[in-house]
């Protein structure tokens, strides 16, 4: 049974995982090297501890330790009951859902090990917006994505802002970080994907024309918001795929996008008996 404290001093020392939490560039660098991430939210704090993440700690307001008393018995985590006013001179910010969970990271998959057994995969290129990474793990877990793949520079899918967007879905699709890009797009390649890249280009083809739903295996390869995938990585595809627009709109937000894309790459696609798709061969 986890220890229920009182704490009321911002300054507290044990407190030391939850303060800053605006402070996006220290973040970013800190909670990798000391190996945690915040989950924001009663659902989220569940889904992380369902997907097997260990609790270091929760920080929560008082109208908030019975609702989430269950969790609260059956970890052995500390648990520090904050005031709102604490809670927001430690943390920066209001903290609306009153709880806050520190959890410890785990090893990621290496991207072969991923592409072992995937068959429908994301790339993606530069996304270092968090909003964005949480609006397509949510898209990608929805849709039935099996993996993401994420080049040098994208975003943590861990940081708070990205958990919270994707409803803690970035616990639900596993991840890889790509080491060498754009030359380890080969390697997924040779694993048997074929890569396709989706641009607004006009030389692209459409969706529906490439029927990527109808492939064996797929990585479809998304870029950042604005600037879309680099030269080097259209170079790297298979073959350039869009999505048809109306109106005079050339482009979707790449979450919406992503949406849209991995409908149009898991329609059709074969399932088994219990409606789960089969094994990669």
């Amino acid at each position: 049974m986890a220890d229920l404290i009182t704490v009321e001093d911002p300054d507290d020392p044990r407190l030391h995982d939850y303060t800053d939490l605006t402070d996006v560039e220290l973040r970013r660098t800190r909670e990798p090297a000391e190996g945690l991430f915040i989950a924001e939210g009663e659902k989220v704090i569940r889904r992380a501890k369902d997907a097997g993440y260990e609790m270091r700690s929760m920080l929560l307001s008082a109208k908030w330790v019975d609702v989430m008393r269950d969790v609260i018995d059956e970890l052995p985590a500390p648990v520090y009951a904050v005031s709102p006013e604490l809670a927001e001179q430690v943390t920066g910010y209001h903290v609306h859902r009153g709880a806050l969970a520190s959890m410890q990271r785990t090893p990621l998959p290496t991207a072969a090990e991923l592409l072992r057994t995937a068959r429908r995969v994301v790339i993606l290129e530069s996304v270092n917006d968090h909003t964005n990474i949480g609006a397509i793990f949510r898209s990608a877990a929805a849709l039935g994505m099996d993996a993401v793949l994420l080049s040098p520079d994208c975003a943590d899918p861990l940081y708070r802002r990205s958990v919270k967007v994707s409803m803690g879905a970035v616990f639900s699709v596993p991840y890889a970080r790509l080491t060498s890009w754009p030359r380890d797009l080969e390697s997924v390649r040779e694993a048997g994907f074929t890569l396709l890249a989706l641009t607004p280009d006009e030389k692209a083809r459409s969706l529906d024309e490439a029927a990527p739903h109808r492939m064996d295996r797929v990585a479809l390869m998304l870029g950042a918001e604005g600037d879309g995938l680099s030269t080097q990585a259209l170079v790297a595809a298979d073959e350039w795929v869009r999505i048809p627009m109306s109106h005079g709109v050339d482009s979707l937000n790449v979450g919406a996008a992503a949406a849209v894309a991995f409908y149009a790459v898991a329609t059709g696609r074969p399932t088994g008996q219990d409606g789960e798709s089969p094994p990669a061969p």
